[in-house]
């Protein structure tokens, strides 16, 4: 089976991309959690930090400065959006966290990847220079966050 090739992506989009690596990671971290049998308490504090912190920002930078790109009618737009919103219910979820975050794991990395290899790629191809200028400013709105303190992935 071939490999496929690496993306290129456009200058303006790769710090959006940099954080879909930490979302990513973000997965792997949880997934190590329940590996380890660490405490639901314990992931779900860093899965409030993350949202807070990661999530949040990066989605309204996506549906403020990139989705417009292709419009709100888009089927892959509505898909996005739609997933947003789903994954948002699932950080927010106080009744069964433990549930909400092994589903939570999963359904992040299905849509990170669904936006790197499908989305952004059309949002690329569509997008005019101005546009992808536009894109290019939120760079300065993108921060990283410190570093979370309660490493028990590493445990």
């Amino acid at each position: 089976m071939e490999k496929p090739k690496p993306i290129k992506r456009h200058e303006a989009l790769q710090p959006l991309s940099r954080q879909h690596h930490f979302g990513l990671l973000f997965s792997w971290k949880i997934r190590k959690g329940f590996a380890k049998e660490i405490s639901i308490s314990r992931m779900k504090a860093y899965a409030d930090w993350f949202f807070e912190k990661e999530i949040q920002p990066h989605f309204r930078l996506e549906e403020e400065f990139v989705f417009p790109v292709l419009g709100p009618e888009n089927p892959l737009i509505e898909r996005a959006l739609q997933e947003h919103q789903e994954i948002k219910a699932l950080f927010e979820d106080t009744k069964e966290p433990s549930k909400s975050l092994s589903i939570l794991e999963e359904k992040l990395k299905d849509h990170i990847r669904f936006e790197e290899r499908t989305l952004f790629n059309k949002i690329q191809e569509a997008a005019t220079i101005s546009e992808m200028e536009k894109i290019d400013e939120i760079h300065l709105q993108i921060s990283t966050p410190d570093e979370y303190t309660d490493a028990f992935w590493e445990n």
